[in-house]
């Protein structure tokens, strides 16, 4: 299968997009905040959109060169593309929908998707799952070299969102087909790509498994992308080998990143423990703090603690009986303290 390489520079409101990727059988990522240019790297590669300057080319096939004055249209490059809304046509019942993006494959793409029964309905009729499949199919339906999904799961609701996550998640990794999906959700991001790129004002920070970017973000702005509390301090040599960080809050954190001056402490929140009183363990960094809220989710409970977040499972939320405005040890390891660069 042909690899998909790009390179983009256009202008973009108060900022360049000045991207470059490739893309073999995988998925990739890109996240980042609204206005980012993510939908436009998208579109750039459909040919919705024709950058200032860029080369887009699938394997031998060059798709745009804007130097050589090369852009093919549309229905010229081998893309599948699902839209954020995902853009059915409402007067169409399912099988015509499919049947729009390629009449040869509609039966069987019907059964693969389980929306066979759902041929005759009309868009409106369709729950955000259903609706999904049926955009999803179409997008096939084009026997495509290269997928792209914007915001697949931006639509849904919570529960219905962590069903189709997983199914698309398979579907994927069935296909292997060069596909970019772009997201505001970095769990989204993580559980479908191979890799994940973090993308802010038409730059990508930092690209990589979404295990390395956190183990190892590049910036403060990633390292909260991606989940992690962020505490600012200046950073010094400490007793053991350790770096402390003075935090500009008050007190001192320690970590066995290295690092002087001016630093974000990063630690995600489920590396953060909750105690009653200060453990007597091998953790160094240890806050005291009221509970300012309790929020479950699933089998796992977030607790705000000061200016921390810490995730813990239900089970250890009922011990604690934690409840809002009564007094509680935050504690984290130094090995899981990441020291990042203040932008």
């Amino acid at each position: 299968m042909d690899t998909l390489e790009l390179a983009l520079d256009h202008p973009l409101r108060s900022y360049r997009l000045a991207v470059a990727a490739t893309l073999g059988r995988e998925t990739l990522a890109l996240v980042g905040p609204s206005g980012a240019g993510k939908s436009s790297v998208l579109r750039a590669i459909a040919g919705l959109l024709r950058p200032e300057r860029g080369r887009i080319a699938l394997g031998p096939r060059v798709w745009l060169d804007a130097e050589a004055g090369i852009d093919l249209p549309p229905e010229r490059r081998s893309v599948g593309l699902v839209f954020q809304e995902y853009a059915l046509f409402p007067h169409l019942d399912v099988r015509r929908n499919v049947a729009f993006g390629g009449r040869g494959r509609v039966d069987e793409l019907l059964e693969r998707f389980r929306i066979s029964h759902l041929a005759q309905a009309r868009p409106a009729d369709l729950s955000g799952g259903e609706r999904q499949r049926v955009a999803l199919a179409r997008a096939l339906a084009r026997d495509p070299a290269v997928l792209l999904l914007d915001e697949p799961l931006s639509a849904l609701d919570a529960h219905t969102r962590n069903v189709v996550r997983g199914e698309l998640a398979e579907l994927l990794a069935e296909l292997r087909l060069p596909t970019l999906l772009v997201t505001h959700d970095f769990e989204d991001a993580a559980a479908l790509a191979d890799r994940v790129g973090v993308i802010v004002d038409g730059r990508i920070l930092q690209l990589g498994p979404a295990a390395e970017l956190l183990a190892a973000p590049a910036d403060a702005f990633v390292a909260s992308f991606t989940g992690a509390n962020l505490l600012h301090g200046t950073a010094r040599p400490g007793a053991s080998g350790l770096t402390e960080i003075v935090l500009d809050a008050g007190g001192s954190m320690y970590s066995v990143d290295g690092g002087e001056g001016r630093v974000g402490l990063a630690v995600y929140p489920w590396e953060i423990a909750l105690a009653r009183s200060q453990p007597v363990d091998s953790a160094v960094n240890h806050l005291c703090g009221d509970v300012r809220s309790v929020v479950e989710l699933g089998n796992r409970v977030r607790v705000r603690v000061g200016p921390l977040t810490a995730e813990i499972t239900a089970g250890s939320a009922a011990r604690l009986e934690l409840r809002e405005g009564e007094p509680v040890v935050a504690s984290f390891k130094a090995t899981a303290s990441r020291l990042v660069p203040l932008g």
